[in-house]
């Protein structure tokens, strides 16, 4: 199972989130839960380089399905709608597909 958490502060706004783990849905390759999740997750980091002038810090390490980024500071407006965008595409995926996914929202403060 992919286990997702976003992090958010005592003001409701996020401080980064964590993908974590295989969805097993099916072998690799064809795993097209995993697939939706990485493509939704890298390009929602990938926006958020590109389109924003938010600092963050990231780590990958595919072999254990991990992806983490966790913001320096405050975020933007920008950045804030891509996480939106990301949280509901990532509970799409997990509605459609139960028992694969989790996503929750944890407070975190950086």
């Amino acid at each position: 199972m992919i286990q997702v958490i976003f992090y958010k502060d005592s003001d409701d706004c996020y401080t980064g989130f964590r993908l974590k783990g295989h969805a097993g849905f099916d072998i690799f390759g064809k795993d097209i839960v995993c697939a939706g999740v990485s493509a939704l997750a890298i390009n929602t980091v990938n926006s958020i380089e590109k389109l924003t002038q938010d600092r963050f810090t990231y780590q990958v390490d595919q072999k254990m399905g991990l992806l983490e980024l966790r913001f320096l500071s405050k975020i933007s407006k920008e950045a804030t709608l891509l996480l939106d965008s990301l949280w509901l595409g990532l509970n799409g995926i997990k509605e459609e597909n139960i028992g694969y996914l989790s996503v929750k929202t944890r407070r975190w403060k950086p």
